[in-house]
């Protein structure tokens, strides 16, 4: 009788802890990423860009204790163009011991540099995955943390200019990251989750190799709760080093940064990413799902 009232107070010790979670909608977050796909390609400069920055900023003033942009120049030093740029950033909780910060870029391609043919090369993209897909999930979380109260303080980062470097040269990206990192407008945070191409249909994420080197003891948590999860798009095997968002964030800013990127986007035979085939209809509600439900485990499961 006493095991039989042990087992018992067990199961409902976890359920509890179970429900105390907030569901994560990927139907709404896929409206995210509809809704920024909807303003055209987001390039820095363009009326896209523009029109997208005032929804975002909107959007999170209406969720967030505090919303402000951070703004800079970047010259591109391949074609002498010059950006004003923006990085967005959202507080919530922010007197909290604990911090986290989660980002995502919002800025697309100026270039479909992948296309296979040359004369739709020089035109902008969607960037419905890699750019919209990540945002997305952090517009959806930015619903759960207004309406559910945190116990750790969270950092929205939606980082500009990250897509404007040149191919083959690695820390001509990511620049966005880059400023934040160097001017830090927050306490450091006591580590990062960067989101980028998360929305593929046909969902896959091994562990990026510089976010393992990086945050170890992180990725396996975040990787091994995914298992409990059982969500079946977090592989833990190892997979590409990619220089994104994260890179910079620990090489400026000694902020331990795991990167979640499904970089075969479809797949690794066929290939959506800086081309004009980077659009809604590729991407998918329930892969948002599971990499939000993953991150509102992990947040709402820190005591």
């Amino acid at each position: 009788m006493i095991k039989f009232t042990l087992v018992l107070f067990g199961l409902l010790v976890n359920a509890g802890c179970e429900n105390s979670v907030p569901e994560f909608s990927g139907d709404r977050a896929f409206m995210y990423l509809e809704k920024q796909c909807s303003f055209g390609p987001r390039n820095p400069g363009s009326d896209g860009y523009y029109a997208c920055m005032n929804y975002l900023i909107d959007e999170l003033n209406s969720k967030a204790d505090t919303v402000w942009t951070q703004t800079f120049t970047y010259v591109d030093p391949y074609r002498d163009d010059k950006y004003n740029l923006s990085n967005i950033i959202a507080r919530f909780n922010p007197n909290a011991d604990k911090q986290i910060l989660l980002g995502a870029h919002w800025d697309t391609r100026p270039w479909a540099d992948k296309e296979l043919k040359s004369e739709d090369r020089n035109k902008p993209i969607i960037g419905a995955n890699d750019g919209a897909s990540g945002v997305a999930v952090l517009l959806a979380l930015a619903e759960v943390f207004h309406n559910h109260d945190l116990t750790v303080g969270i950092t929205l980062v939606l980082f500009d200019g990250e897509d404007l470097g040149m191919s083959g040269e690695s820390e001509s990206y990511a620049q966005g990251s880059v400023f934040f990192s160097k001017n830090l407008p927050i306490p450091k945070p006591d580590y990062a989750i960067i989101l980028d191409m998360v929305g593929d249909t046909y969902l896959h994420f091994p562990i990026e190799r510089f976010s393992y080197q990086q945050a170890p003891k992180l990725v396996r948590s975040l990787w091994k709760l995914a298992n409990r999860l059982n969500l079946p798009a977090f592989d833990q095997s190892l997979g590409y080093s990619i220089y994104d968002d994260h890179v910079p964030l620990w090489k400026y800013a000694g902020i331990p940064a795991v990167d979640i990127i499904d970089f075969d986007y479809p797949n690794r035979y066929s290939n959506y990413w800086h081309t004009h085939q980077d659009l809604p209809d590729k991407c998918s509600p329930s892969s948002l799902e599971q990499v939000g439900t993953l991150l509102v485990h992990h947040i709402y499961g820190i005591e």
